[in-house]
């Protein structure tokens, strides 16, 4: 796509270190990320990474930006009844989304067409566009109500991609195993990506 723009969403669900990887991946890629970070999410942020981001919208963008050393303008952080930002609409939102890490909670209200935030209208609108959504569902084990709302979701067309790591690369680190799941959904996005080695193409003699 030759918009470089894409919708990410943190929420709740355990995986912060995916959602914050994928974040630089797609800074260095040069697109501009517009930021939903649901309350549960910065609590799992500052939990499983240490980082610790202000509740007001401009001060975590701040902050991310002073973390991760992006340009003023390509970060943007989006409050959760921010409805005049462009997420909110199908005539300015990107075509592109990924709600990484994805809890069972959101799941439930992005398949029930809930919209009671930004993050869930912001879903509703790539979806109702015909745009591409990447659901990155972390929670174990599934309940039955977690399989049919991602069955639900998946015949609307939405791409469900639970974290789970491979193990053909041989991860030596966590970091290997964040890397995987990162490398996975950039493929589907289309950008390019060089954290794992594709199979087959690296290991022929």
């Amino acid at each position: 796509m030759g918009d470089k723009r894409i919708t990410l969403a943190w929420t709740g669900a355990s995986g912060a270190p995916y959602g914050l990887r994928l974040l630089e991946c797609l800074l260095a890629a040069d697109y501009q990320v517009y930021l939903l970070i649901s309350s549960a999410a910065r609590v799992v942020l500052a939990t499983e990474h240490g980082l610790k981001l202000p509740s007001g919208p401009e001060a975590a963008q701040q902050a991310l930006i002073a973390h991760l050393g992006c340009e003023n303008g390509q970060l943007i952080v989006c409050g959760k009844e921010d409805w005049f930002s462009p997420v909110a609409s199908g005539s300015a939102a990107p075509k592109q989304m990924v709600v990484c890490p994805c809890s069972a909670g959101t799941l439930a209200s992005v398949a029930h067409g809930m919209s009671d935030n930004l993050l869930e209208r912001a879903a509703d609108v790539v979806m109702k566009e015909r745009g591409q959504l990447l659901m990155v569902v972390r929670e174990t084990p599934f309940s039955t109500l977690h399989l049919e709302n991602m069955l639900k979701l998946s015949k609307m067309g939405v791409t469900i991609m639970p974290a789970a790591p491979g193990f053909y690369h041989q991860p030596q680190s966590i970091e290997d195993l964040v890397d995987f799941m990162v490398a996975r959904i950039l493929d589907h996005l289309g950008v390019s990506q060089g954290l794992v080695p594709r199979w087959g193409y690296d290991h022929r003699q």
